[in-house]
């Protein structure tokens, strides 16, 4: 085991049940193992950053983010709900296939654009940050951002138009694909 394995390993022995304590204290239910591995999954990946003076401290930092993420996600489902429920003129006997292929067409293209890409458009259409709170979690500027965004939905377009029309799925060589594109 090398040097940062044990580092690891040690904090989470040390603060493990802390943290489990803490995010319990604040979530019922199975959620609370979802909450404290995102926790540790985020230590893991910020081990450098996690001050050796104040690491529960840290750690607690890092659960009230992972909760209030988790809490907007729940809210968001809730006003989802709550817009389809109350949308008018909508009966069980509508003909969805239309949306179906849709969304397929979408999920298709979407998979077919870089990882990169996904992330960028996932940040904007789903987390719903703006372009300042999403430069900031991918530690650029705000400027490249808005340009990245531009492209990965660009490309997004691209796919989708192939997708949506019907003819072949494009090559991995488009050259709206390449970097910098």
């Amino acid at each position: 085991m090398d040097v940062v394995e044990e580092r690891f390993t040690e904090l989470y022995r040390r603060h493990h049940d802390d943290v489990w304590r803490y995010v319990a204290r604040r979530v019922i239910g199975s959620d609370v193992s979802d909450v404290v591995a995102e926790v540790f999954l985020v230590a893991w990946r910020r081990l450098a950053d996690v001050p050796p003076a104040s690491v529960l401290p840290w750690l607690y930092g890092v659960a009230r983010l992972v909760l209030a993420n988790e809490a907007r996600g729940r809210q968001r489902w809730r006003e989802l709900t709550l817009r389809v429920a109350a949308e008018p003129g909508r009966s069980v006997e509508d003909d969805h296939a239309d949306e179906v292929i849709s969304q397929r067409d979408v999920v298709t293209a979407f998979a077919q654009v870089s990882d990169a890409d996904q992330e960028i458009l996932r940040l904007v259409a789903w987390e719903r940050l703006t372009p300042t709170e999403a430069a900031v979690v991918l530690g650029c500027t705000r400027a490249t951002f808005a340009m990245r965004l531009m492209r990965a939905r660009r490309r997004l377009r691209a796919r989708l138009d192939v997708t949506a029309d019907g003819t072949s799925q494009p090559s991995a060589e488009t050259p709206s694909m390449t970097v910098g594109g």
